[in-house]
């Protein structure tokens, strides 16, 4: 099967939907798929208004049929940007089987951002994914909300984390005061980062990575520690080397950063919210209360196996799997046929009731 992903979240954005689809594409070849993909990267592209990190494609209807012309098996909608519309519209002009991916919650970002009305951003998004074969979640909270808005024949794909990278072995000695509570993440206001710098907590606070808040947050906190972008052994050096990771946001789908953590034996400290709640469940790795200086501080109680060994439940072997499946799913349902599934039950594909 070839397969090609349509993104417009793509290098050099340092985020956990790039990261999803890079380690999509490298275990899905071991299933004997290849995947190409059509990214800004491709086009060109203008820095995005007041987020200069994300470019947005300057993309048109030709080119995208251009892009079309390698007669693919499958095509998968990754994001809601101009790639993803004008591909959209291109599949449903051709009748091509098409699936989506639903990463972000753009309406939340939107109302923080600019006031839009959640109801009207809802509204968007629903017609974009309601009209492909399938659209695939991270979670069941995310599902459940999502079909209470009425979004349609709903998947589940789950995600992974590097265990050979995210390690308690990556530990070394950190120069702050103990203990250390770690950020890691995009700097800006949908992720809610000032609940974690305006905690009354003891030692340091240290954040990890760029946005366009970091200014304001560094003069406003002077006494947190802004560390920038970090990857690879670095950053996986300083998971392992604090002591409880601080988790903020109320409006991720899921939170890769979560798997890091805990992969790297970090327990979490976080709100009990759609992506926390799914990560975290009954494990015990972390503590989700709305007193999130009341988690942070129980959080130093957990120990750090129980972190690593819950996130050792999470593959992405397993999600590669899954992704596949889900694709074969969507096209079998679509053409009225039963699918054949080889490695997951029907169960993990039937729509969450409200």
């Amino acid at each position: 099967m070839r397969i090609l992903i349509a993104t417009d979240a793509w290098r050099p954005q340092i985020n956990g939907v790039v990261r999803s689809l890079e380690s999509l594409a490298k275990h899905i070849q071991q299933l004997g798929v290849n995947v190409d993909f059509l990214t800004p990267l491709d086009f060109f592209s203008i820095p995005m208004p007041g987020y200069r990190e994300i470019h947005l494609a300057c993309v048109t209807p030709k080119a995208i049929r251009r892009s079309l012309e390698k007669n693919y098996d499958h095509i998968h909608i990754a994001t809601e940007g101009p790639i993803g519309l004008i591909m959209r519209n291109e599949c449903l002009r051709t009748g091509r089987c098409f699936t989506t991916s639903f990463h972000t919650l753009f309406p939340e970002y939107l109302n923080a951002r600019y006031g839009v009305p959640l109801k009207i951003s809802y509204a968007l998004l629903r017609k974009f994914h309601n009209a492909s074969a399938g659209t695939m979640v991270s979670t069941a909270s995310l599902a459940q909300d999502l079909n209470t808005r009425g979004f349609q024949n709903l998947l589940r794909w789950s995600r992974g984390v590097d265990h050979d990278l995210f390690t308690p072995k990556a530990k070394k000695s950190l120069d702050f005061p103990r203990p250390i509570f770690l950020y890691v993440g995009r700097l800006a206001i949908e992720k809610n980062i000032e609940a974690f710098l305006t905690l009354d907590l003891p030692g340091s606070k240290l954040v990890v990575g760029e946005g366009p808040s970091r200014e304001q947050l560094e003069h406003k906190f002077p006494d947190a520690y802004f560390l920038g972008v970090k990857t690879g052994e670095e950053l996986a050096s300083i998971y392992a080397s604090a002591d409880v990771f601080v988790f903020p946001s109320r409006t991720d789908t899921f939170g890769m950063v979560l798997l890091e953590a805990l992969s790297s034996g970090l327990p979490i400290a976080a709100y009990p919210v759609t992506g926390p709640v799914d990560v975290i469940g009954s494990s015990g790795a972390g503590i989700l209360s709305e007193n999130l200086a009341h988690a942070a501080s129980r959080a130093l109680e957990i120990p750090r196996e129980r972190s690593r060994n819950h996130a050792l439940t999470f593959s992405w072997k397993y999600c590669a799997q899954q992704f596949l499946d889900n694709i074969k799913y969507a096209r079998a349902t679509s053409k009225g046929r039963e699918p054949e599934l080889k490695n997951l039950s029907l169960r993990e594909f039937e729509n969450i009731p409200a």
